[in-house]
């Protein structure tokens, strides 16, 4: 059997590149796309390479950014225009194969194992990064390797503008010798946590023992472990396996720590209406089971699931998941994530039973099916529950899509200092 061959594809400095096609008065000038100061995203999402000369930094305060870059040219975000140009993007990947797997506005996933005819691996991505630069004037740095793992890390081995294999012939030279915290999934906790076992490296987190990664980090741990090896075997996923998927969830990382039960019901009701439109839209019918996913803001991680009377209804994922809140989670510091994801679909072909066709189930199904078609066609802030308008920042989220990129991530992570000491129930 051949080898895989997957490439990674990543758009350099992408909103700031955007803001200098939509303008380009601005080019080989330092750019920063910011958040908005009002609403306390007041930071640097993306900057240009004329800003990251002078230090300007993913995350920056703006004033922080401006102190560095006297002549910083600040502009805001203009989501639409930027997934305008990823949808662009994607049309190119596209010519090459249809086994593309999203990971973020700005990142794909690429599995040319069967696109041969239009050379190899490294002659493929050369291709796409000719044709994103001639076509888009957009730049990708690409990364060749034979797993996705690999693929992402030699995509970020050299920016911006170029490609990079990783082989299995050398990916001891160019992957071991890097930080641990650069391998994906090894966020700042994970990577705090192999650091007090004495694993720095990729390299070292490869050698280590697997018990001792077990012991500390359960069966993630093992998991880390093989993708230091080159062992990760996860697929690319195209939009073609949408009827294969096994879960659906969201998660979200609020503007601020959360301290009241009331503030957090209110967010599971926002990730819940998420997590129940895309069931509804991927066709996969009713979930028996509901997980929900908490990280503290001492970047401790819980997760827990519940069985449910199979549903599909918003609010009824959005009480499972509080009920397991209230019950299970005890640490009460503030909470700085929550996720949502239901499981066990039965695909439609549940089997009615006289408590189903007895229950207001069928009525809150057509309601909310009637909420959904209002949306569509007016917008989704146009029609909200009653809940929801206890905040204005739920009032103004949809946290329905795609990952969210870098530089969402790192926006969404500005908190702000708590006034509170531990979770408390609404007064």
């Amino acid at each position: 059997m051949a080898e895989a061959v997957i490439l990674h594809s990543d758009l350099n400095n992408f909103y700031a590149t955007v803001e200098v096609k939509l303008f380009p008065k601005l080019a080989g000038k330092p750019v920063a796309v910011c958040g908005d100061k009002e609403s306390r995203h007041g930071i640097v999402l993306a900057k240009s390479e004329e800003a990251k000369k002078f230090g300007v930094r993913t995350g920056d305060i703006i004033w922080e950014a401006k102190r560095k870059c006297p002549g910083l040219v600040v502009r805001p975000v203009r989501f639409p225009e930027y997934e305008r140009e990823s949808r662009a993007v994607r049309e190119i990947y596209g010519r090459f194969t249809d086994c593309i797997e999203p990971f973020g506005i700005d990142e794909c996933w690429l599995d040319v194992s069967q696109s041969r005819t239009f050379g190899d691996g490294v002659q493929i991505a050369e291709k796409i990064r000719a044709a994103v630069k001639d076509e888009l004037h957009l730049t990708v740095s690409v990364g060749v390797s034979f797993n996705k793992v690999f693929a992402k890390l030699a995509s970020d081995l050299k920016k911006p503008d170029a490609v990079t294999r990783v082989g299995r012939e050398d990916f001891q030279e160019k992957i071991w010798p890097l930080p641990v915290s650069r391998l994906l999934h090894v966020g700042k906790a994970t990577a705090e946590k192999l650091e007090a076992l004495g694993i720095h490296t990729i390299g070292d987190l490869a050698a280590a023992e697997q018990a001792l990664l077990v012991g500390r980090l359960g069966k993630w741990g093992a998991t880390l472990s093989s993708y230091a090896r080159g062992e990760d075997r996860e697929p690319v996923r195209s939009v073609r396996e949408r009827d294969a998927l096994k879960s659906v969830g969201n998660s979200l990382t609020y503007f601020e720590d959360i301290y009241r039960k009331g503030d957090v019901k209110r967010l599971l009701y926002v990730l819940s209406e998420s997590v129940a439109a895309r069931m509804r839209d991927a066709g996969l019918g009713k979930a028996d089971t509901v997980h929900l996913w908490v990280r503290d803001n001492a970047m401790q991680t819980y997760s827990w699931q519940i069985k449910v009377r199979p549903t599909a209804l918003c609010g009824e994922i959005a009480e499972a998941a509080y009920s397991l809140f209230c019950k299970r989670y005890v640490a009460r510091r503030g909470i700085r994530g929550l996720g949502v994801t239901a499981s066990g679909f039965d695909r439609g072909e549940e089997q009615l039973t006289f408590e189903i066709l007895n229950s207001s189930y069928e009525k809150k199904a057509r309601v909310e099916e009637a909420v959904a078609r209002i949306r569509e066609k007016h917008g989704y802030s146009k029609l909200q529950r009653g809940i929801m308008y206890e905040d204005k920042h739920a009032l103004e989220m949809d946290v329905r899509g795609e990952r969210l990129s870098k530089e969402e991530r790192i926006a969404a992570q500005n908190q702000r200092k708590p006034k509170m000491t531990e979770i408390k129930d609404d007064q």
